[in-house]
């Protein structure tokens, strides 16, 4: 099974809310390139579906994260399927169609040669995690979790004041969970290629 399949599998087994047909509709369609395009432009998953193989990273490092003794008996994490499939499945959609693709410059051997590269084009300005809940709440409705979740993934390594951060991980924990995992993705499972 391929990404984009596992990825809509898990997405329609696990995903029923009122309006969730319509952003997989759209995430299929061709007004979007969420299954083809990258998770970033020079990093990890700079490459063709990364974004959607970042996707099913972050779901399986969250479920994995939140299935720990630990984490259930200790810190009283317990979310519901459909939940965490949102968060983890749906939390960089503000990925879609920012890539494009085109060529740089880099001296191999002595010898310039242009090598395949994207470019990050942003026509919808609207940050990171808060475009993703922006994009989402189009289509369907977010527990006050989940939107928190998402629009702070990026954890203390975004932009976003350090104290809304910490506080978000206080009231809302599973943005912590999410953010967790998207670290473990990003930096132990894709890292650099």
């Amino acid at each position: 099974m391929n990404n984009k399949e596992r990825f809509i599998e898990i997405y329609k087994q696990m995903i029923h809310r009122d309006g969730s047909e319509k952003l997989l509709e759209f995430l299929l369609s061709k007004n979007s390139d969420f299954f083809d395009a990258p998770a970033s432009a020079r990093f990890h998953g700079n490459y063709d579906g990364g974004l959607v193989e970042h996707s099913l990273n972050v779901y399986d490092c969250l479920k994995d994260y939140l299935s720990r003794e630990r984490v259930q008996s200790t810190y009283g994490l317990k979310y519901n399927e459909e939940s965490i499939a949102i968060v983890a499945l749906l939390h960089d959609l503000c990925k879609i169609n920012c890539y494009k693709k085109g060529f740089r410059n880099v001296k191999e051997n002595g010898q310039w040669v242009q090598v395949p590269t994207y470019e990050y084009n942003d026509t919808l300005p609207y940050g990171h995690g808060e475009k993703s809940v922006y994009m989402i709440s189009g289509y369907m409705r977010l527990t006050r979790e989940e939107a928190f979740a998402i629009r702070y993934h990026m954890g203390f390594s975004g932009s976003e004041d350090a104290r809304n951060v910490g506080a978000a991980f206080e009231m809302f924990p599973l943005a912590f969970a999410l953010s967790t995992a998207d670290m473990e993705a990003t930096y132990f499972i894709e890292g650099k290629k």
